[in-house]
């Protein structure tokens, strides 16, 4: 007895009188075709027993409907309402997001991005380590968009976490603080740099003095370093580069005996899962990280379906809409402090 032949999408074509790549977009983007051929390729691929594999849609669309999303340390719980809202965003328009974890090192960074031309539609770079022109290059091999970056010419979202520590400093002087240290993250974090930028003219307009730690690892076990470093420099006050760094203060303060707030206040910055369960609670910068994703995952889609003309086939870029729409990066995103019982007058 003969074994029957799988369907193959060229008999779907044929049986439909179609060109093949015109079956291909009627099965997985049946947007870009007449409704009526459409309907017809839909029919005639149920009627033979038709079922499209992962690999053929990749060959024949020259997309694999998958998305990376690069980070710099999955363990950190910052990331997780990135993850969920690239995610959900992505699902909704049939694409599958895989995760890149990076290590925080800018090499390994920049070998990912390389292997995951061909692999995948496009990325969403989150608190990259690269320096823009590596960003640049890698974003004319690969559709991108950042996240806590600015790249001339890339979409990106940007979270106002500057703004954040400013009003972080902002609040310390309102309690009295007048030498507060700011323990600063890796030496090649982008969304640092800024923040520093943010609070030296900040730290001159409050009339407060501040000191500059590090640069720490974005990690717990970095606190009792900067915790150390903040008792050394006769501060009253120390805002973390993010929060596990400030749980890593908090510990290293308690078994030091330093009390916390009444003679060292300390701040964060992303409200992780736990800042609030720490004793005392941590104050810190808030930040919609899941909006964040979201938005990030719109942008990456506009720059792969969006940006195309209404044509059929969908050759053709609208290269007036492509500049109109990357002129208006990167999109930002406001923070706020929140007020939890780690911050007190100064002592």
């Amino acid at each position: 007895m003969a074994v029957r032949r799988q369907p193959t999408l060229r008999d779907v074509a044929a049986a439909a009188g179609v060109a093949v790549s015109t079956a291909s977009r009627a099965l997985t983007r049946p947007g870009r075709v007449n409704a009526n051929t459409a309907d017809r390729v839909v029919a005639v691929a149920k009627e033979l027993g038709y079922i499209p594999s992962a690999s053929a849609r990749a060959l024949l669309s020259g997309r694999t409907a998958t998305v990376a999303l690069v980070l710099p340390d999955v363990t950190n719980p910052f990331f997780f309402g990135l993850v969920r809202g690239t995610g959900a965003r992505l699902r909704e328009s049939g694409y599958v997001q895989v995760l890149a974890d990076t290590e925080e090192s800018a090499e390994v960074e920049l070998d990912t991005l390389r292997k995951l031309r061909g692999q995948v539609d496009g990325a969403v770079l989150a608190a990259s380590r690269l320096s823009d022109e590596q960003i640049g290059a890698a974003a004319a091999d690969l559709a991108l968009v950042v996240v806590n970056r600015t790249i001339p010419g890339t979409p990106g979202v940007l979270l106002d976490t500057a703004g954040g520590m400013v009003q972080a400093l902002e609040h310390l002087a309102s309690s009295g603080h007048t030498r507060v240290a700011y323990a600063s993250g890796p030496a090649t974090s982008w969304s640092d740099r800024r923040r520093r930028e943010a609070l030296e003219p900040a730290a001159v307009r409050l009339g407060v003095e501040l000191v500059l730690l590090g640069p720490y690892a974005p990690l717990r076990a970095s606190g009792a370093q900067a915790a150390d470093a903040a008792a050394d420099a006769g501060v009253t006050a120390v805002i973390a580069f993010n929060d596990l760094l400030a749980f890593g203060v908090l510990e290293r303060l308690d078994a030091r005996g330093i009390a916390v707030p009444e003679r060292m206040s300390v701040i964060g910055c992303d409200d992780i899962f736990g800042a609030d369960l720490v004793r005392p609670a941590l104050t810190t910068v808030a930040s919609p990280v899941e909006q964040a994703g979201r938005m990030a995952a719109d942008l990456l889609l506009a720059r792969l379906e969006g940006g195309r003309s209404g044509d059929e086939d969908g050759d053709a870029f609208d290269e007036p809409a492509v500049a109109a729409r990357d002129a208006a990066f990167p999109v930002m995103l406001p923070t706020r402090l929140i007020v939890r019982s780690s911050t007190g007058v100064a002592g």
